[in-house]
């Protein structure tokens, strides 16, 4: 389904935004991809009545040019979104619900937005692929915001390297001197610290970060 300008996109994709139970990711290079603030705004409040558990934006840099832009973004994360700054081109400006449907951003040119609504599995499926790898090398607003790199004392130092080591926990555990489960502790700890959802998550993470050498 293709759809045309802003008024035809939040009459025609109202009910996807209401019906929302599991997931809604957005990426977009700036907040002016999807339609105007008071549209944007409509859209958010069925979203977060729908009563999702997990909302992720993923954006360019452009999208923090301005103090209002900043400012919303961090209200988001406030009410429990996942927002991101992408390090990367994004490979599509798309928004994906539940895996379902995937709503797909045309170019922006003078006049009128396309739109264009899938279903296709296959289409939604290799949007979201995208998606997710575009979102793992991305960096978390507040520290986008921050200009920081994580701070790791020694020890969430030397428990990083005994991961990358590819040691089990019990090797990993006696070799530091902890006992199994402050080892393990000190795991979740860090995969925290580094927004990591997976150990190896953590390791890409550090990585980009340049913390584990």
């Amino acid at each position: 389904m293709t759809i045309r300008g802003d008024l035809e996109f939040l009459a025609r994709t109202e009910h996807l935004f209401s019906s929302v139970r599991e997931e809604f990711v957005c990426a977009a290079r700036d907040l002016d991809t999807w339609p105007r603030p008071e549209a944007r705004q409509a859209a958010r409040v069925r979203v977060r009545n729908s009563g999702t558990p997990q909302t992720r934006k993923l954006l360019s840099p452009a999208s923090l040019a301005d103090e209002s832009s900043r400012a919303h973004l961090s209200e988001l994360v406030d009410e429990g979104a996942r927002v991101r700054i992408a390090a990367t081109p994004l490979p599509h400006e798309t928004i994906i619900i539940d895996r379902r449907y995937a709503i797909l951003a045309g170019v922006d040119a003078p006049g009128d937005r396309e739109y264009t609504v899938t279903t296709a599995p296959a289409l939604v499926g290799g949007v979201y692929a995208l998606f997710e790898a575009a979102w793992e090398t991305a960096t978390d607003l507040k520290a986008f915001l921050r200009g920081e790199q994580p701070q790791l004392d020694t020890e969430s130092r030397t428990v990083l390297h005994a991961l990358g080591s590819g040691a089990t926990d019990e090797t990993a555990a006696r070799e530091l001197g902890m006992s199994l489960r402050t080892y393990r502790r000190r795991v979740a700890e860090l995969l925290n610290t580094l927004d990591a959802g997976s150990r190896f998550q953590a390791g890409v993470r550090a990585g980009e970060l340049g913390l584990s050498g």
